[in-house]
């Protein structure tokens, strides 16, 4: 597990559920979820405060927000961005944004061996690690609608050395498979007994430590809504022509 940073986190990540955690000096204080994902808008800033509050802690104590960047849907994926974003400039902190998916292998690597890699061994501007990968690895997945599935690979250790990308089940490597879509695709992936939500807690007490991806939403494709590339044409209806109605 990497080494914790000083200060208070505030976490959140909207990639499938509304999700916020908060920790300080690397120790978990609280962390809630809304499983509900018609309601990202709605839910998740009454669910920050909420979630502040049981930890004890005020926004005003923040000293660094983290926020997960998907891969995700569009809409629900950019509200939780945005949040983080406006409370960054709020409290005047650093926005950190990470691929969800690391939260997960990281969850599931620390699970398999608690000795896993320093943070120091995980960080590049890429998100993959500066060791060769050990054992062989395995394969965090979510679900993508449209019968696909956002993954990535990663070794033993919980280092990211593939995606994150965007495909059908049936084209992941053939590893362990974790993560929400490993147990809607059990027929299709190998599943194996590991974390099957993102643990916004976790994100809160060691998402500072994982490697940066930016600070925009991760989509992987284009959203199911856009605009028209060009106006429609209007055509004149030949003399005598009339409308149906």
């Amino acid at each position: 597990m990497p080494e914790p940073r000083p200060g208070l986190v505030l976490a959140i990540d909207t990639t499938t559920d509304v999700t916020v955690g908060v920790a300080r000096d690397g120790v978990v204080l609280a962390g809630d979820r809304v499983t509900d994902r018609m309601a990202h808008v709605e839910q998740l800033v009454p669910l920050v405060h909420r979630t502040l509050a049981a930890a004890g802690v005020s926004l005003a104590g923040v000293d660094h927000v983290v926020v997960g960047l998907g891969p995700g849907p569009f809409t629900g994926l950019r509200v939780g961005i945005v949040t983080a974003q406006v409370l960054a400039h709020v409290r005047k902190v650093g926005l950190h944004g990470v691929c969800s998916l690391d939260v997960i292998a990281l969850a599931h690597a620390a699970a398999q061996d608690p000795s896993s890699a320093s943070a120091s061994e995980w960080r590049s501007s890429g998100g993959v690690g500066g060791r060769p990968p050990s054992g062989q690895g395995f394969v965090v997945a979510t679900d993508a609608r449209r019968k696909e599935v956002y993954w990535a690979r990663y070794d033993a250790d919980g280092r990211r050395v593939q995606g994150p990308e965007v495909s059908s089940p049936d084209d992941l490597p053939r590893l362990p498979t974790v993560g929400p879509a490993a147990d809607l695709y059990a027929d299709r992936l190998d599943a194996v007994p590991g974390p099957r939500t993102l643990d916004a807690g976790l994100l809160a007490a060691h998402g500072l430590d994982l490697p940066s991806a930016g600070t925009e939403p991760l989509y992987l494709r284009r959203p199911d809504a856009a605009e028209p590339a060009r106006r429609k044409s209007v055509l004149r209806l030949p003399p005598g022509q009339a409308v149906r109605r």
